[in-house]
Protein backbone atom coordinates (compact mmCIF):
# COMPACT_ATOMS: atom_id res chain seq x y z
CA UNK A 1 0.00 0.00 0.00
CA UNK A 2 1.63 3.23 -0.94
CA UNK A 3 2.28 5.96 1.76
CA UNK A 4 1.82 9.18 2.05
CA UNK A 5 4.27 12.14 0.78
CA UNK A 6 5.67 13.67 3.30
CA UNK A 7 4.32 16.97 3.67
CA UNK A 8 7.76 18.36 4.83
CA UNK A 9 9.47 17.47 2.20
CA UNK A 10 10.99 19.97 0.09
CA UNK A 11 10.21 20.54 -3.29
CA UNK A 12 13.20 20.43 -6.26
CA UNK A 13 11.49 23.25 -8.16
CA UNK A 14 10.25 26.55 -8.49
CA UNK A 15 11.46 29.62 -5.98
CA UNK A 16 9.32 29.75 -2.96
CA UNK A 17 7.56 32.51 -3.65
CA UNK A 18 5.40 33.14 -6.98
CA UNK A 19 2.42 34.49 -7.80
CA UNK A 20 -0.57 33.71 -10.46
CA UNK A 21 -3.07 36.23 -9.28
CA UNK A 22 -3.63 38.97 -11.25
CA UNK A 23 -1.69 41.85 -12.43
CA UNK A 24 -2.77 44.45 -10.59
CA UNK A 25 -1.58 42.71 -6.94
CA UNK A 26 2.23 44.35 -6.22
CA UNK A 27 5.58 42.19 -5.45
CA UNK A 28 5.31 43.14 -1.59
CA UNK A 29 1.61 41.84 -1.41
CA UNK A 30 2.62 38.53 -2.85
CA UNK A 31 5.68 38.25 -1.17
CA UNK A 32 3.63 38.93 2.35
CA UNK A 33 0.88 36.37 0.97
CA UNK A 34 3.59 33.46 0.93
CA UNK A 35 5.22 34.42 4.40
CA UNK A 36 1.83 34.52 5.98
CA UNK A 37 0.86 30.85 4.09
CA UNK A 38 4.42 29.87 5.18
CA UNK A 39 3.83 30.72 8.76
CA UNK A 40 0.28 29.19 8.77
CA UNK A 41 1.64 26.18 7.77
CA UNK A 42 4.53 25.71 10.31
CA UNK A 43 1.86 27.04 12.98
CA UNK A 44 -0.62 23.95 12.07
CA UNK A 45 2.24 21.57 11.43
CA UNK A 46 3.03 21.96 15.06
CA UNK A 47 -0.39 21.98 16.19
CA UNK A 48 -0.74 18.58 14.16
CA UNK A 49 2.26 17.11 16.38
CA UNK A 50 1.15 18.23 19.44
CA UNK A 51 -2.31 16.53 18.58
CA UNK A 52 -4.40 20.07 19.11
CA UNK A 53 -6.08 18.99 15.88
CA UNK A 54 -9.23 21.30 15.89
CA UNK A 55 -6.94 24.40 16.14
CA UNK A 56 -3.98 23.02 13.64
CA UNK A 57 -7.36 22.75 11.10
CA UNK A 58 -8.48 26.53 11.83
CA UNK A 59 -4.66 27.74 11.29
CA UNK A 60 -4.66 25.73 7.83
CA UNK A 61 -8.39 26.60 6.46
CA UNK A 62 -7.79 30.34 5.78
CA UNK A 63 -4.43 29.01 3.42
CA UNK A 64 -6.86 26.43 1.44
CA UNK A 65 -10.04 28.23 1.63
CA UNK A 66 -11.74 30.80 -0.64
CA UNK A 67 -11.71 33.89 0.85
CA UNK A 68 -14.24 36.86 0.57
CA UNK A 69 -12.82 40.20 -1.50
CA UNK A 70 -13.88 43.02 -2.34
CA UNK A 71 -14.88 44.09 -6.17
CA UNK A 72 -11.64 45.46 -6.70
CA UNK A 73 -9.97 42.01 -5.59
CA UNK A 74 -8.68 43.04 -2.24
CA UNK A 75 -9.46 40.49 0.59
CA UNK A 76 -11.80 42.37 3.31
CA UNK A 77 -10.91 42.60 7.08
CA UNK A 78 -13.63 42.44 9.68
CA UNK A 79 -14.83 45.49 9.68
CA UNK A 80 -18.07 45.14 8.70
CA UNK A 81 -18.34 48.17 6.86
CA UNK A 82 -20.81 46.69 4.60
CA UNK A 83 -19.47 46.48 0.92
CA UNK A 84 -20.09 44.19 -1.59
CA UNK A 85 -17.71 41.31 -1.32
CA UNK A 86 -17.12 38.53 -3.97
CA UNK A 87 -15.31 34.81 -3.45
CA UNK A 88 -11.62 35.10 -4.39
CA UNK A 89 -9.43 31.93 -5.32
CA UNK A 90 -7.81 30.68 -2.05
CA UNK A 91 -4.16 31.98 -1.05
CA UNK A 92 -3.03 28.47 -1.90
CA UNK A 93 -3.77 28.84 -5.57
CA UNK A 94 -0.99 31.56 -5.84
CA UNK A 95 1.62 30.09 -3.85
CA UNK A 96 4.30 27.91 -5.55
CA UNK A 97 4.56 24.43 -6.46
CA UNK A 98 6.49 23.10 -3.18
CA UNK A 99 4.54 25.25 -0.97
CA UNK A 100 1.41 23.79 -2.49
CA UNK A 101 2.51 20.65 -2.24
CA UNK A 102 3.82 20.88 1.61
CA UNK A 103 0.14 22.51 2.58
CA UNK A 104 -2.20 19.88 0.32
CA UNK A 105 -0.15 16.78 1.95
CA UNK A 106 -0.56 18.00 5.25
CA UNK A 107 -4.36 18.52 4.96
CA UNK A 108 -4.79 15.05 3.34
CA UNK A 109 -2.83 13.70 6.28
CA UNK A 110 -4.28 15.76 8.89
CA UNK A 111 -8.17 14.85 7.28
CA UNK A 112 -6.96 10.94 7.31
CA UNK A 113 -5.74 11.24 11.26
CA UNK A 114 -9.34 12.90 11.86
CA UNK A 115 -11.32 9.81 10.54
CA UNK A 116 -8.63 7.37 12.78
CA UNK A 117 -9.92 9.51 15.78
CA UNK A 118 -13.13 7.57 15.68
CA UNK A 119 -17.05 8.56 16.60
CA UNK A 120 -16.39 9.23 20.29
CA UNK A 121 -13.13 11.14 20.44
CA UNK A 122 -14.21 12.80 16.76
CA UNK A 123 -17.33 14.21 18.20
CA UNK A 124 -15.70 15.07 20.91
CA UNK A 125 -12.86 16.91 19.38
CA UNK A 126 -14.56 18.69 16.59
CA UNK A 127 -18.37 18.49 17.58
CA UNK A 128 -20.69 15.94 15.94
CA UNK A 129 -21.41 17.80 12.72
CA UNK A 130 -17.99 18.87 12.07
CA UNK A 131 -16.14 15.87 12.01
CA UNK A 132 -18.98 14.28 10.30
CA UNK A 133 -17.82 16.59 7.50
CA UNK A 134 -14.74 16.25 7.68
CA UNK A 135 -15.04 12.60 7.26
CA UNK A 136 -17.30 12.66 4.94
CA UNK A 137 -14.32 14.35 2.73
CA UNK A 138 -11.97 11.20 2.86
CA UNK A 139 -15.14 8.61 2.45
CA UNK A 140 -16.78 10.08 -0.40
CA UNK A 141 -14.29 12.22 -2.33
CA UNK A 142 -15.01 15.11 -2.26
CA UNK A 143 -11.82 16.50 -0.91
CA UNK A 144 -10.16 15.96 -4.40
CA UNK A 145 -13.22 18.77 -5.78
CA UNK A 146 -11.56 21.36 -3.14
CA UNK A 147 -8.08 20.03 -3.46
CA UNK A 148 -8.73 21.04 -7.75
CA UNK A 149 -11.21 24.12 -7.25
CA UNK A 150 -9.33 25.46 -4.57
CA UNK A 151 -5.85 24.79 -5.14
CA UNK A 152 -5.63 24.73 -9.21
CA UNK A 153 -8.69 26.73 -10.50
CA UNK A 154 -9.94 24.25 -11.30
CA UNK A 155 -8.28 22.62 -13.63
CA UNK A 156 -7.78 18.80 -12.88
CA UNK A 157 -4.56 18.10 -15.35
CA UNK A 158 -2.57 20.78 -13.12
CA UNK A 159 -2.81 19.18 -9.96
CA UNK A 160 0.40 18.23 -8.72
CA UNK A 161 1.40 14.73 -8.96
CA UNK A 162 2.65 14.34 -5.22
CA UNK A 163 -1.32 15.77 -4.24
CA UNK A 164 -2.78 13.37 -6.47
CA UNK A 165 -0.87 10.25 -5.07
CA UNK A 166 -2.01 10.92 -1.58
CA UNK A 167 -5.65 11.69 -2.41
CA UNK A 168 -5.78 8.35 -4.22
CA UNK A 169 -4.22 6.62 -1.06
CA UNK A 170 -6.42 8.87 1.05
CA UNK A 171 -9.67 7.31 -1.02
CA UNK A 172 -7.83 4.23 -1.65
CA UNK A 173 -7.78 4.10 2.76
CA UNK A 174 -11.05 5.17 3.55
CA UNK A 175 -13.58 5.39 0.78
CA UNK A 176 -15.85 2.33 0.72
CA UNK A 177 -16.03 2.58 -2.83
CA UNK A 178 -13.31 3.01 -5.17
CA UNK A 179 -14.99 3.81 -8.60
CA UNK A 180 -15.02 7.74 -7.66
CA UNK A 181 -11.13 7.11 -7.25
CA UNK A 182 -11.07 5.09 -10.28
CA UNK A 183 -12.80 8.15 -12.54
CA UNK A 184 -11.09 10.66 -10.79
CA UNK A 185 -7.62 8.96 -11.63
CA UNK A 186 -8.11 8.38 -15.34
CA UNK A 187 -9.60 11.55 -15.61
CA UNK A 188 -6.17 13.08 -14.06
CA UNK A 189 -3.79 10.59 -15.95
CA UNK A 190 -5.63 11.65 -19.22
CA UNK A 191 -5.41 15.51 -18.89
CA UNK A 192 -1.49 14.96 -18.25
CA UNK A 193 -1.53 13.00 -21.09
CA UNK A 194 -2.86 15.30 -23.60
CA UNK A 195 -2.70 18.79 -21.24
CA UNK A 196 -4.72 21.64 -22.41
CA UNK A 197 -4.66 25.40 -21.84
CA UNK A 198 -8.32 26.53 -21.32
CA UNK A 199 -7.59 28.93 -18.48
CA UNK A 200 -9.94 31.66 -17.11
CA UNK A 201 -9.11 35.03 -18.32
CA UNK A 202 -10.24 36.22 -15.05
CA UNK A 203 -7.78 34.46 -12.99
CA UNK A 204 -5.02 33.55 -15.06
CA UNK A 205 -2.80 36.44 -17.13
CA UNK A 206 -0.28 35.86 -20.04
CA UNK A 207 3.00 35.23 -17.58
CA UNK A 208 0.89 32.79 -15.52
CA UNK A 209 -0.39 31.08 -19.11
CA UNK A 210 3.34 31.03 -19.53
CA UNK A 211 4.25 29.17 -16.36
CA UNK A 212 0.85 26.72 -16.42
CA UNK A 213 2.41 25.75 -20.17
CA UNK A 214 5.48 25.25 -18.84
CA UNK A 215 4.44 23.25 -15.83
CA UNK A 216 2.09 21.26 -17.75
CA UNK A 217 4.75 19.99 -20.06
CA UNK A 218 6.85 19.03 -16.64
CA UNK A 219 2.96 17.31 -15.49
CA UNK A 220 2.76 14.30 -18.30
CA UNK A 221 5.39 12.02 -16.54
CA UNK A 222 8.77 11.76 -17.51
CA UNK A 223 10.93 15.05 -17.15
CA UNK A 224 12.93 13.98 -14.57
CA UNK A 225 13.71 11.10 -12.22
CA UNK A 226 11.17 12.55 -9.33
CA UNK A 227 8.26 13.08 -11.95
CA UNK A 228 9.04 9.38 -13.36
CA UNK A 229 8.99 7.84 -9.25
CA UNK A 230 5.71 9.82 -8.99
CA UNK A 231 4.21 8.53 -12.54
CA UNK A 232 4.98 5.14 -11.48
CA UNK A 233 3.41 5.63 -8.09
CA UNK A 234 0.02 6.32 -9.99
CA UNK A 235 -0.13 3.73 -12.49
CA UNK A 236 1.16 1.11 -8.97
CA UNK A 237 -1.99 2.93 -7.29
CA UNK A 238 -4.33 2.74 -10.39
CA UNK A 239 -3.32 -0.71 -11.42
CA UNK A 240 -2.41 -2.63 -8.34
CA UNK A 241 -4.64 -1.68 -5.91
CA UNK A 242 -7.88 0.78 -7.84
CA UNK A 243 -8.60 -1.43 -10.29
CA UNK A 244 -8.39 -4.68 -8.60
CA UNK A 245 -10.58 -3.28 -5.97
CA UNK A 246 -12.96 -2.12 -8.25
CA UNK A 247 -12.86 -6.26 -9.74
CA UNK A 248 -11.22 -4.96 -12.88
CA UNK A 249 -8.77 -7.44 -13.57
CA UNK A 250 -8.15 -8.12 -17.33
CA UNK A 251 -8.55 -4.28 -17.62
CA UNK A 252 -5.70 -3.59 -15.41
CA UNK A 253 -3.55 -6.09 -17.75
CA UNK A 254 -4.37 -4.78 -20.58
CA UNK A 255 -3.30 -0.94 -19.22
CA UNK A 256 0.02 -2.23 -18.00
CA UNK A 257 0.31 -3.37 -21.17
CA UNK A 258 -0.64 -0.57 -23.44
CA UNK A 259 1.31 2.16 -20.92
CA UNK A 260 4.19 3.83 -22.74
CA UNK A 261 5.57 4.92 -19.30
CA UNK A 262 6.58 1.44 -18.13
CA UNK A 263 9.44 -0.54 -20.19
CA UNK A 264 9.25 -4.28 -20.33
CA UNK A 265 11.07 -4.41 -17.49
CA UNK A 266 8.30 -2.62 -15.21
CA UNK A 267 6.00 -4.48 -16.73
CA UNK A 268 6.60 -7.62 -16.09
CA UNK A 269 6.70 -6.77 -12.25
CA UNK A 270 3.53 -5.44 -12.36
CA UNK A 271 1.99 -7.99 -14.37
CA UNK A 272 3.66 -10.86 -11.93
CA UNK A 273 2.41 -8.49 -8.95
CA UNK A 274 -0.79 -8.35 -10.51
CA UNK A 275 -0.58 -12.34 -10.79
CA UNK A 276 -0.41 -12.24 -7.38
CA UNK A 277 -3.00 -10.49 -6.38
CA UNK A 278 -5.22 -11.66 -8.18
CA UNK A 279 -4.41 -15.14 -6.76
CA UNK A 280 -4.25 -13.95 -2.75
CA UNK A 281 -7.94 -12.67 -3.74
CA UNK A 282 -9.24 -15.85 -5.09
CA UNK A 283 -7.48 -17.48 -2.27
CA UNK A 284 -9.60 -15.73 0.41
CA UNK A 285 -12.62 -15.82 -1.38
CA UNK A 286 -12.42 -19.58 -1.79
CA UNK A 287 -11.64 -19.44 2.66
CA UNK A 288 -14.06 -17.30 2.74
CA UNK A 289 -16.29 -19.56 0.89
CA UNK A 290 -15.24 -22.55 3.11
CA UNK A 291 -15.71 -20.55 6.61
CA UNK A 292 -18.82 -20.03 5.15
CA UNK A 293 -19.86 -23.57 4.98
CA UNK A 294 -18.27 -24.53 7.81
CA UNK A 295 -20.92 -22.14 9.50
CA UNK A 296 -23.34 -23.07 7.83
CA UNK A 297 -22.58 -26.91 8.38
CA UNK A 298 -22.08 -26.48 11.98
CA UNK A 299 -25.76 -24.12 12.52
CA UNK A 300 -27.33 -26.93 10.39
CA UNK A 301 -26.07 -29.74 12.78
CA UNK A 302 -27.32 -27.85 15.86
CA UNK A 303 -30.36 -27.05 14.18
CA UNK A 304 -31.03 -31.08 13.78
CA UNK A 305 -29.16 -31.83 17.51
CA UNK A 306 -32.36 -29.01 19.11
CA UNK A 307 -34.41 -31.15 16.88
CA UNK A 308 -33.78 -34.15 18.03
CA UNK A 309 -33.86 -32.82 21.52
CA UNK A 310 -37.14 -31.32 21.51
CA UNK A 311 -38.30 -34.35 19.90
CA UNK A 312 -37.20 -36.38 22.35
CA UNK A 313 -38.70 -34.18 24.89
CA UNK A 314 -42.02 -34.31 23.00
CA UNK A 315 -41.90 -38.18 23.02
CA UNK A 316 -41.48 -37.98 26.29
CA UNK A 317 -44.31 -35.81 27.32
CA UNK A 318 -46.84 -38.02 25.02
CA UNK A 319 -45.88 -40.73 27.24
CA UNK A 320 -46.25 -39.48 30.32
CA UNK A 321 -49.71 -38.42 29.24
CA UNK A 322 -50.70 -41.64 27.68
CA UNK A 323 -49.66 -43.52 31.12
CA UNK A 324 -51.55 -40.42 33.22
CA UNK A 325 -54.44 -41.04 30.37
CA UNK A 326 -54.50 -44.92 31.45
CA UNK A 327 -54.21 -44.53 35.05
CA UNK A 328 -57.25 -42.00 34.85
CA UNK A 329 -59.29 -44.54 32.85
CA UNK A 330 -58.35 -47.74 35.12
CA UNK A 331 -60.85 -49.08 37.58
CA UNK A 332 -60.36 -47.83 41.22
CA UNK A 333 -60.35 -51.73 42.21
CA UNK A 334 -57.68 -52.20 39.23
CA UNK A 335 -55.74 -49.13 40.64
CA UNK A 336 -55.63 -50.36 43.42
CA UNK A 337 -54.47 -54.06 42.83
CA UNK A 338 -51.43 -52.26 40.08
CA UNK A 339 -50.41 -50.24 43.51
CA UNK A 340 -50.24 -53.26 45.19
CA UNK A 341 -48.27 -55.16 42.77
CA UNK A 342 -46.04 -51.79 41.94
CA UNK A 343 -45.06 -52.21 45.67
CA UNK A 344 -44.98 -55.78 46.55
CA UNK A 345 -42.71 -55.29 49.22
CA UNK A 346 -44.75 -52.70 51.48
CA UNK A 347 -47.62 -54.95 51.29
CA UNK A 348 -47.94 -58.49 52.39
CA UNK A 349 -49.48 -61.18 50.37
CA UNK A 350 -52.68 -63.44 51.32
CA UNK A 351 -50.66 -66.30 52.18
CA UNK A 352 -48.31 -64.46 54.18
CA UNK A 353 -50.98 -63.42 55.67
CA UNK A 354 -53.23 -65.97 56.14
CA UNK A 355 -50.09 -67.76 57.64
CA UNK A 356 -49.73 -65.04 60.40
CA UNK A 357 -53.10 -65.36 61.47
CA UNK A 358 -53.43 -69.00 61.98
CA UNK A 359 -49.60 -69.68 63.43
CA UNK A 360 -49.36 -69.80 66.89
CA UNK A 361 -46.92 -66.74 68.19
CA UNK A 362 -42.99 -66.83 67.50
CA UNK A 363 -42.11 -67.45 71.12
CA UNK A 364 -44.30 -70.57 71.16
CA UNK A 365 -42.77 -71.72 67.17
CA UNK A 366 -39.84 -74.43 67.10
CA UNK A 367 -37.29 -73.00 65.42
CA UNK A 368 -37.53 -73.22 61.73
CA UNK A 369 -34.68 -73.49 59.61
CA UNK A 370 -33.49 -70.02 58.11
CA UNK A 371 -32.28 -70.12 54.45
CA UNK A 372 -29.15 -67.41 55.40
CA UNK A 373 -26.66 -70.51 56.29
CA UNK A 374 -27.54 -72.30 52.82
CA UNK A 375 -26.86 -68.76 51.23
CA UNK A 376 -23.57 -68.36 53.04
CA UNK A 377 -22.85 -71.60 52.37
CA UNK A 378 -23.00 -71.02 48.77
CA UNK A 379 -21.14 -68.18 48.62
CA UNK A 380 -18.23 -69.46 50.46
CA UNK A 381 -18.20 -72.46 48.49
CA UNK A 382 -18.08 -69.70 45.52
CA UNK A 383 -15.08 -67.83 47.26
CA UNK A 384 -13.33 -71.28 47.82
CA UNK A 385 -13.76 -72.24 43.84
CA UNK A 386 -12.79 -68.33 43.07
CA UNK A 387 -9.75 -68.44 45.00
CA UNK A 388 -9.00 -72.19 43.62
CA UNK A 389 -9.41 -70.56 40.12
CA UNK A 390 -6.78 -68.22 41.40
CA UNK A 391 -3.97 -70.36 42.61
CA UNK A 392 -4.21 -72.48 39.47
CA UNK A 393 -3.88 -69.12 37.22
CA UNK A 394 -0.85 -68.16 39.42
CA UNK A 395 0.59 -71.16 38.98
CA UNK A 396 0.29 -71.27 35.41
CA UNK A 397 1.63 -68.12 35.33
CA UNK A 398 4.61 -68.94 37.32
CA UNK A 399 5.61 -71.87 35.57
CA UNK A 400 5.33 -69.60 32.00
CA UNK A 401 7.09 -67.03 33.41
CA UNK A 402 9.90 -69.95 34.86
CA UNK A 403 10.12 -71.19 31.09
CA UNK A 404 10.32 -68.25 29.55
CA UNK A 405 13.32 -66.90 32.05
CA UNK A 406 15.01 -70.41 31.43
CA UNK A 407 14.86 -69.91 28.00
CA UNK A 408 16.10 -66.13 28.38
CA UNK A 409 18.73 -66.49 30.75
CA UNK A 410 19.51 -70.58 31.77
CA UNK A 411 22.41 -69.45 33.88
CA UNK A 412 20.11 -67.56 36.46
CA UNK A 413 17.71 -70.83 36.41
CA UNK A 414 21.28 -72.72 37.34
CA UNK A 415 21.83 -70.59 40.53
CA UNK A 416 18.58 -71.02 41.52
CA UNK A 417 18.60 -74.81 41.25
CA UNK A 418 21.78 -75.47 42.49
CA UNK A 419 20.35 -72.86 45.88
CA UNK A 420 17.41 -75.14 46.26
CA UNK A 421 19.40 -78.08 45.86
CA UNK A 422 21.92 -77.37 48.62
CA UNK A 423 18.68 -75.58 51.06
CA UNK A 424 17.35 -79.69 50.34
CA UNK A 425 20.83 -80.77 51.63
CA UNK A 426 21.20 -78.77 54.20
CA UNK A 427 17.33 -80.04 55.56
CA UNK A 428 18.46 -83.60 54.92
CA UNK A 429 20.44 -83.36 58.28
CA UNK A 430 18.56 -84.41 61.40
CA UNK A 431 20.48 -82.04 63.49
CA UNK A 432 20.08 -79.03 61.19
CA UNK A 433 15.67 -79.81 61.08
CA UNK A 434 16.11 -80.14 64.75
CA UNK A 435 17.85 -76.68 64.77
CA UNK A 436 14.93 -74.97 62.92
CA UNK A 437 12.62 -77.12 64.82
CA UNK A 438 13.84 -75.24 68.15
CA UNK A 439 14.14 -71.87 66.63
CA UNK A 440 10.63 -72.00 65.11
CA UNK A 441 9.15 -73.16 68.38
CA UNK A 442 11.04 -70.43 70.53
CA UNK A 443 9.38 -67.75 68.16
CA UNK A 444 6.45 -69.20 68.11
CA UNK A 445 6.02 -69.27 71.76
CA UNK A 446 7.18 -65.90 72.37
CA UNK A 447 4.38 -64.49 69.47
CA UNK A 448 1.79 -66.45 71.91
CA UNK A 449 3.32 -65.36 75.18
CA UNK A 450 2.78 -61.76 73.60
CA UNK A 451 -0.53 -61.84 72.38
CA UNK A 452 -1.76 -63.69 76.06
CA UNK A 453 -0.39 -60.34 77.10
CA UNK A 454 -1.96 -58.22 75.30
CA UNK A 455 -5.63 -59.66 75.76
CA UNK A 456 -5.12 -59.48 79.41
CA UNK A 457 -4.50 -55.78 78.92
CA UNK A 458 -7.38 -55.33 76.92
CA UNK A 459 -9.49 -57.14 79.52
CA UNK A 460 -8.20 -55.18 82.56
Amino acid sequence: MPTYTDPSEPASDGPLYSSISSLSSNPATQRQQASNIAKSYRQAAQLFLTRRLPEALSTIEPVIAPQQGNQDGTATGSDGSGQETESTAAPIASASRGTRIKVWSFYLTFLNAVVDLGPEEGKHAFGSTKWKALVAKARDGTVWEDVVRNGYNGIEGEVDPDVVVNLATLLLTHSPSQKLNQSRLETYLSATSTPTFSISSSQVSGPTLQRRSSNSSHHNGTSTPRDLNTRLKLLELYTLHILPRNQEWQYAREFIMMSEVLDDERKETFLHALHNLREESEQSEQREQELAREREEQLEAQRQREEEIRKQEEERDRERRRKEEEERKRPPSRRQNGATNARPAEVPGPTDHGRRLTSPPSRHRPNQPSRTPAKRSITASQGIYRRAAALVAAIQSAITGTAQSVSSNPMAFLRAFLFLLAFVLAFARAEVRERVKRWVMDAWDRIRRTIGMGVKVSYI
